[in-house]
């Protein structure tokens, strides 16, 4: 009547694009000489750049764990809410995600706190007008 007994539709897992592999060799590349930059880097602001970058590359690349290093690297060389942060926060939501469908209590209540933290700075940035 109400539809309470209802079998619900399962969404379809969400799926990876996959990128040719000449776009991913050019991706790496950029990758490789964005590390090499942030090695000879000294500005804090210009680090925060560079790590974000990688970041987000890696991200295109699907290397979600070195995607979060790398983002989470520039969060603390400078706190902004800019792509890296977005891309981030999406990030730990997809890892939280993952945990919640293996049944990892603790990896859920890990990036539950990860995105408390990242709610928090972008509380802060947006107080002090830094972005």
């Amino acid at each position: 009547m109400f539809g309470l007994f209802k079998k619900k539709d399962k969404k379809p897992e969400k799926e990876i694009a996959v990128l040719p592999p000449e776009v991913v060799e050019k991706l790496q590349s950029e990758i490789e000489q964005l590390n090499q930059e942030i090695l000879t880097t000294q500005d804090n602001n210009k680090l925060a750049e560079l790590f974000e970058q990688v970041g987000l590359k890696l991200s295109d690349v699907n290397e979600k764990d070195q995607a979060i290093e790398k983002l989470e690297k520039s969060l603390e060389s400078k706190q902004s809410i800019g792509d890296g942060y977005k891309k981030l926060m999406s990030l730990y939501n997809e890892k939280r995600a993952e945990a919640a469908r293996a049944g990892d209590d603790q990896g859920i209540d890990y990036y539950m706190g990860k995105m408390d933290e990242m709610r928090q700075i972008a509380k802060k940035v947006t107080i002090t007008g830094n972005n």
